[in-house]
């Protein structure tokens, strides 16, 4: 079930979890080599019955948030609400190395496999919690997703939000702050194993959503602080603080964002390549200074200037000099992007039935090479595998499921 070149060959990880969050952080620990065993109840995590952005589960054989966010898992279905069902979980984790969960502290404590439960009778595992507010605090009980702790409660919405915009601009994608904060997650799972290998501590590991929004939103509250205010002055891109640092819109309806952020150095270098040299020398236009004192009018003359070439002319024209730029891309374009394709970052997946699945590959890469997405489990795929290799018999696993417990 694992790879000996990835590197965490070897690691057991067993995840009672659901939907996208702490999934995608045991996601990230499959791509990098970790055995991952994911419990679930006899329904399934209902991820896997969601569809979203318009995309028709029936019309491509996939549900592809799941196969996104427990790729290369292996799944277990047990209702933990029968008795005696804690303690086959107890003896799963019996060779793991990792307890990963997002159940809240109610249900954890129900169950009897909060932090003290594990960890009391398996003084080796890293017992591993993510949650929407963190493991203090009144929001310490509270459920959370993505869409209400990372992006609103952590002052993303609100400072991406356009002035004069009567509601706050929603995610720009499904899962969007459960995946960045799944891979922070990750990161500190890994940092746990390597604290065990090097010491012998077992830690316990917490990360939240609202954690990992506050850290994406660091040079804004810290900035805030120190003004005194609940909020930054937001960039308006007609007066930007450097022209060079801005989008701009291409005759065909396209958007190129250039990042020169040493202006100067690029500026005349910059006018040549886009036939106006004569800029570099403006008076209105000829220093940061200037540009900065004639905002207004120079991006005015910018918006001109970049309307009148279509998206791929630029592309060509901005390759020809040294300031930085990138295109302004679109979802449904990456999987062709050159660089994606040239780097492994998005890969096909094969589920050998004729269905196949874009996916993006792990944000990292070890030795030069990408690491390889498996497909998601079927529910319950590997009930008899993994029981049988706990030690279990075959009449043991039938007495399992004719309990209740394992279905």
């Amino acid at each position: 079930m694992v790879e000996a070149n990835k590197p965490l060959a070897g690691i057991k990880v067993v995840e009672v979890a659901m939907w996208a969050f702490v999934p995608s952080a045991a996601a990230l620990l499959s791509d990098l080599g970790a055995d991952v065993v994911k419990i679930e109840a006899p329904q399934g995590d209902p991820i896997r019955q969601l569809e979203t952005a318009g995309v028709d589960k029936a019309a491509t054989g996939l549900s592809y948030m799941w196969e996104i966010f427990n790729r290369g898992k292996r799944s277990v279905t047990m209702d933990l609400n029968v008795e005696g069902s804690t303690e086959l979980l107890h003896r799963m984790l019996e060779g793991a190395d990792v307890f990963i969960t997002n159940l809240l502290p109610k249900a954890r404590r129900k169950l009897k496999i909060d932090v003290e439960d594990i960890t009391s009778r398996h003084p080796n595992i890293i017992y591993a919690v993510g949650s929407g507010y963190g493991a203090h605090g009144p929001g310490a009980e509270k459920g959370g997703f993505d869409s209400i702790s990372f992006w609103g409660r952590s002052g993303v919405a609100s400072a991406v939000t356009p002035e004069g915009m009567s509601h706050p601009v929603a995610m720009p994608a499904g899962a969007f702050g459960d995946g960045t904060s799944g891979a922070i997650f990750a990161g500190g799972i890994c940092a746990a194993i390597a604290q065990r290998a090097l010491t012998g501590k077992a830690s316990v590991v917490d990360a939240s959503l609202m954690g990992t929004g506050l850290w994406a939103m660091q040079q804004g509250i810290v900035g805030a602080w120190l003004s005194g205010v609940t909020e930054l002055p937001k960039r308006k891109r007609e007066n930007p603080p450097n022209v060079l640092s801005s989008v701009y819109r291409t005759s065909d309806g396209r958007h190129i964002q250039l990042a020169f952020l040493q202006a100067q150095r690029y500026w005349p270098g910059f006018c040549e390549v886009v036939g106006r040299p004569e800029l570099a020398t403006d008076p209105r236009f000829a220093t940061a200074a200037d540009r900065s004192q004639n905002v207004t009018e120079c991006v005015a003359v910018l918006d001109e200037i970049f309307a009148q070439r279509t998206f791929a002319e630029w592309k060509t024209l901005l390759a020809r000099q040294e300031g930085q730029w990138d295109i302004i891309g679109k979802v449904g374009e990456m999987h062709e992007d050159e660089d994606a394709v040239a780097n492994g970052f998005i890969q096909d997946v094969d589920y050998g039935d004729g269905r196949k699945l874009k996916m993006v590959a792990a944000p990292f890469q070890f030795d030069r090479q990408a690491l390889k997405p498996r497909p998601a489990p079927e529910l319950g795929a590997h009930n008899d595998e993994v029981l049988a290799e706990m030690g279990l018999s075959e009449e043991e696993i039938i007495d399992l499921k004719v309990a209740g417990i394992v279905y």
